[in-house]
């Protein structure tokens, strides 16, 4: 997959905003704070980093505040992860409803700007309580690696490193992510944080 244009933009001297669009995961996540540290070294002056984000939220949430959170900031790079609660068994989201939102907010990001780049992701796995609550989580994990692949778009599979650490180094799993589903800043930076540099950085 080819580099991304608003690194190049930002090589040249070009002004860039950036969105992240997800759950809690992205809500106030150490990975958020970490690109725009590393962008704002970089090319100082020159990124806007919003988080608009929203914990506890999903797909259904992402549409109908897409305008207001996404399009109205003319982004040019968005990066998108609801699929983690898309998963979760009390929102009654189907693998097809996960999958036509989420095609609806690339139609929507691309119309208001053709040349706005978007990165899907998927995230950690959850365990425990939260594994319960979506027990079906990888398959709309694969909805956006799917999506990703059709639509030729950035994906940075967040899920194979932290599935790594959960299937090889249980208790650093745990450590990193002690309440079953959130990230805490130290595994964050260690492993989404790090994903977002190589996309961006490599």
């Amino acid at each position: 997959m080819h580099a991304l244009k608003t690194i190049a933009n930002l090589e040249a001297g070009k002004s860039q905003c950036i969105i992240t669009y997800g759950t809690s995961l992205t809500d106030g996540a150490a990975w958020v704070e970490d690109m725009n540290t590393q962008l704002q070294e970089r090319y100082p002056g020159l990124t806007t980093v919003i988080n608009s984000a929203k914990a506890a939220m999903w797909s259904q949430w992402a549409i109908d505040n897409l305008s207001e959170k996404v399009l109205a900031h003319k982004p040019d790079l968005v990066f998108i992860e609801f699929a983690i609660n898309d998963a979760y068994l009390p929102y009654e989201t189907t693998i097809d409803q996960c999958r036509s939102r989420l095609v609806s907010m690339i139609d929507q990001i691309v119309e208001c700007n053709p040349a706005c780049e978007i990165v899907l992701m998927t995230m950690n796995p959850p365990v425990g309580g939260s594994l319960e609550l979506r027990p079906a989580f990888n398959n709309y994990y694969d909805v956006y690696r799917l999506v990703a692949k059709e639509r030729e778009l950035h994906l940075i599979d967040h899920f194979e490193q932290w599935n790594a650490i959960l299937q090889h180094n249980l208790e650093q799993f745990r450590q990193w992510v002690p309440d079953t589903i959130h990230p805490i800043p130290e595994g964050s930076l260690a492993v989404t944080a790090k994903g977002v540099r190589e996309l961006l950085f490599k």
